[in-house]
């Protein structure tokens, strides 16, 4: 009986320390225990306007105790980041996500964080710790993340969506972006839009 509980509790130690080590590896890892969520491979795809589809209709509760509805910003380019106060490649990627999002205020670019598997506490820890100033939808299952199944899943943690000025999902980031990226995704739609 002894030896049963000696090994239960190593592997419960075993798997503990693999699955925070897989959350900052760009490789594909498990990152948070027993989620089944892997790490980006820093993959990127992005759709000619002839292949996107329409974008799940998004509606949630927020960190700030407002509600988002996806469809109210229709005519805006939408980003959402899938991320987790747990995961490192969110922690290194929050303050890109924020300075985009402030220097792109007004130009009709809205940001939304996609909260999932976290608690509150620890997720309003981490938006006031890198001044994220756009809505944070709760996704505590994950079910909203899954929304996107059809489309453009976001598979990783962390992930980001861009919905295009039609509502339309236009491109996917597995992983960590860096700014050249994230601009790189968003310069050809807010183009799209002006046209």
């Amino acid at each position: 009986m002894r030896s049963r509980r000696a090994v239960s509790a190593a592997l419960g130690v075993a798997l503990a320390v693999m699955a925070l080590a897989g959350c900052g590896s760009s490789d594909a890892a498990t990152t948070g225990p027993d989620s089944g969520f892997v790490a980006g491979d820093g993959s990127l795809v992005v759709l000619p306007q002839d292949q996107r589809v329409a974008a799940p209709d998004l509606v949630g509760p927020t960190l700030e105790g407002g509600t988002f509805r996806l469809a109210e910003h229709l005519g805006e380019v939408v980003v959402i980041n899938v991320w987790a106060s747990w995961c490192a490649p969110c922690r290194a990627e929050a303050p890109v996500l924020a300075k985009v999002a402030a220097d792109l205020a007004g130009q009709g670019v809205q940001f939304v964080g996609l909260d999932t598997r976290d608690s509150d506490t620890s997720a309003r820890a981490f938006v006031d710790a890198f001044g994220v100033d756009y809505p944070n939808v709760i996704d505590g299952d994950g079910r909203l993340q899954l929304l996107f199944a059809d489309s453009l899943p976001p598979q990783a943690i962390p992930s980001t969506v861009v919905i295009d000025s039609q509502g339309r999902v236009a491109a996917r980031a597995l992983g960590k972006v860096s700014e050249s990226t994230l601009r790189g995704m968003l310069e050809p739609l807010l183009a799209e839009k002006g046209a």
